[in-house]
């Protein structure tokens, strides 16, 4: 069979079909062989490798192992290997710096959230406290008020109780010359809470108006209409008000034609009273017609009195009405400087009739003292008079003859001589004028010595009145002697030797206290009328009517835009500016003595120079205000419990102390179509402290964009429309200003928080003046000699702009409404000059220099659009402004001072147990 088999593979297994089984088994055997082999090698083969390397390194000789572990050194002597070990090594390295840094952070993170549950359990804490201390104050206030309501009565308004028309009759006293308040008034028809309302009768419905001057008339008419005590309702008046002079002499009606139609008014009641019988003089002239009337209980107000008429403290003597229907020419009134004049004195008259010489009745001074005056001083006056201006010791003149035809007047009484504007020449060039008193003494007061009065105050002529005896104008109110001379006539030869010893500021104080008496009290009708009523309100004791405050037509606008902090505007560090929780707004408290005041301080209620004419007799700054000023609190002179607060460290930095030591102010910001500088200034006021609120005058016609978007800074925003645009809105005396304090800021002004509140600080300790941060100053250019604007860097100044300063209230109200109107309109034409008039009104009103606080000389934001006071006609404005000014003042009132506020330890952080307080250099 082998041999078969091997005869077939020789033969190609192809004889008799054996060929190809060969082939198949040729195959099989190849690929079990190739299987064996496979096996063996992947079995045995790594067993065997496995055996050797663990065998081979345990010999003796280091040098003779193969796959035993190397030097470092060894494995990178190729130059490949080397860099990637030193990727290796970096790797490593990172790898672990890595490790150590998220096992440091996971320990944080460990320590916070144990921190993050303290303060969770601390907030819940603090809640329970705040809600606990919450029912603790509301139980304290709910007691407080029911203490209150035991120990104090419940006080309300009383019910006003009208009079019937026909009041009942009450006796007349013996004689009307013993009319005084408390028997010829009924004070039922004027209760404390009536407002004083005055009924005025029209003077055309009677006969005698067809007799009365037209110019008078017209004015008085005039004055009535925009007088707030006048009333329609005649029922509920307090005072009747009836205008029977200055009469035109040939219509004149006759005593008993004018007694019947005085005693036929529909209010007259039978006796006249509660009625003022008002008869005005526009001439020297004026006759005293009422003397022989029967005027019953009705007070009587005029220019000429006699004794047997004049009952004081119930009839009125008033000025002349000179301007009727024109406001004063502030440009033609001379300046009160120079002090001296040409003429040391002067006098022109002409006595038409007289009494017996003195010389031809010679009495003893016994006799004199006993109660009989001398025959006449006139002719003692006139030689003494003479032999001082025949000496040529001072320039004087005096005349006693007219050189034209004088003008009419009373018996015994000096006659004035010439027109007025000559009258007025010789005024301007006198340092004083005399005005002699009639002869006769029963004549108390008369037109002719109104008039030299008034002329005399208008130039700024130092009155001399010869005769004590005189009643002068209001006269029961106003403090004469600081603006005139009042010397009895036995005294005419010392007057030279008085006059002569005078020094020059006491001059500028008399002359000035004139101009002030003249512009408030006598210069147009609307000041004669208002003076009037202001005299009975206050004898009978009925505060006056709140001034008006300006009424603010808000602009809608969005806010909720989330307001920035400026680093530089709020980063104080530890120093604390103010509470750390944000104060509500609150306001300043009300005014409310005004049921008081007008029994208190009379005379000061009118004689303050400093005070701010009639409409508001006190400054906001003494213990007692004005009562006109309802928005105003209560000054320095409000202490309320809890003061003491501003110690040292801490306590000095988050509480203002003081007499006031809750107070905020508001800040009032002008702008003028630049949205965005004002957006940005409005965010730096974020989180600053006392601040209560913020008044925009938006001062263009067009009214801010419908999509901007205003900042929320955690107090009020009122953006406040305006009529016209105008830079007297600044001062305007918003409603919406609830505090005394006013900050007036420019919409680019670029304050820090810490700035503006030491400002604050330092304006509370002087109320009354304006503290500010850049300071300006005026100048005399002796080339031109005129005044000039400086802003140059300078250790003195006069001045402090209002675009960065702090003021009170109380000074819009009269920049407003009192201070003359010519200035305003300057402000108006110039577009300029409404801080310098701001300075001017309070240098003249107090006397005083504004306050400059910080070395800051400047105050605009770097980057900002250009403001007007960058154009090239602003300074030479503003020097038209200050010369202006000075006209219409009559003098300069501004005052310089080196003074500067600085706090030592500004900025400057301590401990808080450490002291801590601002000193002043």
């Amino acid at each position: 069979e082998l041999m078969t088999g091997y005869t077939m593979l020789r033969n190609g297994g192809v004889g008799n079909g054996g060929q190809p089984w060969v082939l198949r088994w040729s195959s099989r055997i190849r690929l079990t062989w190739l299987s064996f082999t496979l096996f063996v090698i992947l079995v045995f083969f790594p067993l065997i490798a496995h055996y050797y390397l663990t065998t081979i390194d345990d010999a003796d000789d280091a040098g003779k192992r193969i796959f035993g572990p190397r030097t470092g050194n060894e494995l990178c002597e190729v130059k490949h290997v080397q860099d990637l070990c030193r990727i290796r090594e970096s790797v490593s390295e990172e790898l672990l710096q890595l490790e150590a840094k998220r096992q440091e952070l996971n320990s944080e993170i460990a320590k916070l959230n144990l921190k993050i549950e303290a303060c969770k359990k601390s907030i819940e804490n603090a809640k329970q406290d705040l809600l606990q201390l919450k029912n603790v104050i509301s139980q304290t206030e709910h007691s407080y008020k029911e203490l209150m309501a035991q120990n104090q009565p419940k006080l309300s308004l009383p019910i006003r109780l009208l009079p019937d028309k026909d009041d009942a009759t009450f006796p007349l006293p013996k004689s009307n010359r013993n009319c005084r308040l408390h028997n010829c008034f009924d004070y039922s028809r004027c209760p404390l809470t009536s407002g004083f309302p005055v009924y005025v009768y029209n003077s055309d419905d009677y006969p005698f108006g067809s007799s009365l001057d037209p110019l008078i008339k017209q004015a008085f008419e005039a004055t009535v209409r925009t007088n707030v005590y006048v009333t329609e309702n005649a029922n509920i008046a307090c005072v009747y008000i009836i205008l029977v002079g200055e009469m035109q002499e040939p219509v004149m009606p006759k005593p008993t034609e004018l007694e019947q139609q005085l005693h036929s008014l529909p209010y007259w009641r039978t006796d006249g009273h509660n009625h003022l019988i008002i008869n005005l003089s526009r001439k020297s002239e004026t006759q005293n017609f009422i003397y022989n009337i029967s005027t019953g209980r009705a007070m009587i107000a005029q220019s000429t009195f006699y004794d047997a008429q004049y009952r004081p403290g119930f009839d009125i003597v008033v000025s002349p009405l000179v301007h009727a229907m024109s406001e004063p020419n502030f440009l033609e009134i001379p300046p009160q400087v120079p002090v001296k004049r040409k003429y040391l004195f002067s006098f022109q008259g002409e006595k038409i009739e007289s009494l017996r010489s003195s010389l031809q009745e010679v009495r003893s001074f016994e006799e004199e003292i006993e109660g009989n005056a001398p025959a006449d001083y006139d002719d003692r006056i006139i030689t003494t008079l003479k032999a001082v201006q025949d000496s040529k010791l001072d320039f004087v003149l005096v005349e006693f003859t007219c050189k034209n035809q004088p003008k009419a007047s009373l018996p015994t009484e000096w006659a004035l001589c010439g027109e007025r504007d000559d009258r007025l020449e010789l005024l301007k060039l006198s340092t004083f004028a005399l005005i002699i008193t009639p002869g006769d003494t029963h004549l108390v007061i008369s037109a002719g010595c109104t008039m030299r009065l008034f002329e005399a105050l208008e130039v700024g002529a130092i009155p001399v009145v010869l005769g004590e005896q005189v009643q002068l104008p209001y006269n029961d109110v106003i403090r004469w002697n600081e603006a005139a001379l009042i010397i009895p006539k036995p005294r005419i030869t010392e007057v030279h030797f008085l006059l002569r010893s005078i020094s020059d500021n006491d001059l500028l104080a008399m002359r000035r206290q004139g101009r002030f008496l003249w512009e408030t009290y006598f210069s147009t009708s609307d000041n004669v009328f208002s003076t009037v009523l202001a005299i009975i309100r206050t004898r009978i004791q009925i505060p006056a009517a709140p001034i008006r405050e300006e009424p603010a037509v808000e602009i809608p606008h969005r806010s909720g835009k989330a307001a920035g902090t400026d680093p530089n505007m709020a980063d104080n560090g530890d120093l604390d500016l103010g509470p750390v929780e944000t104060e509500p707004p609150y306001a300043s408290p009300k005014y409310l003595r005004n049921f008081t005041l007008t029994a208190m301080d009379i005379y000061r209620n009118w004689n303050s120079a400093p005070g701010p004419f009639h409409l508001f007799p006190y400054t906001p700054f003494d213990p007692v205000l004005p009562s006109e000023a309802k928005f105003l609190g209560s000054g320095t002179g409000f202490r309320p419990i809890g003061g003491g607060a501003g110690g040292s460290g801490k306590e000095f930095q988050a509480a203002l102390g003081g007499n006031v030591p809750r107070e905020q102010f508001t800040v009032v910001m002008l702008t003028y179509e630049r949205e965005e500088v004002l957006m940005n200034s409005l965010e730096r006021l974020n989180g600053l402290p006392y601040l209560n609120k913020v008044v925009v005058v938006w001062n263009s016609p067009k009214l801010p964009s419908e999509d901007l978007l205003w900042p929320d800074i955690g107090v009020p925003i009122m953006v406040v429309r305006t009529e016209k645009n105008s830079l007297n809105n600044r001062f305007l005396p918003w409603d919406e200003i609830d505090t005394e304090a006013i900050l007036s800021i420019d919409d680019d002004a670029h304050l820090r928080h810490d700035e503006i509140m030491f400002g604050f600080r330092v304006w509370r300790e002087a109320r009354d003046r304006i503290v500010g941060f850049p300071g300006r100053y005026h100048a005399w250019d002796i080339p031109h000699q005129s005044w000039l604007y400086n802003s140059n860097y300078s250790c003195e100044l006069s001045m402090v702009l209002t675009g960065a300063a702090f003021f009170h209230k109380y000074y819009a109200y009269l920049y407003s409404y009192v201070m003359p109107q010519a200035i305003r309109d300057m402000v108006d034409e110039y577009i300029n000059c409404e801080d310098i008039a701001m300075n001017f009104l309070v240098s003249h009103l107090t006397r005083k220099p504004p306050i400059k606080v910080t070395s800051r000389w400047t105050f605009r934001c770097p980057g900002c659009p250009q403001a007007l006071s960058h154009d090239d006609s602003h300074f030479h404005e503003r020097h038209k402004c200050i010369n202006f000014f000075v006209k219409v003042y009559g003098y300069m009132p501004l005052l310089y001072t080196q003074f500067r506020v600085d706090s030592v330890l500004f900025k400057t952080r301590l401990p808080h147990d450490k002291t801590k307080c601002f000193k002043f250099i």
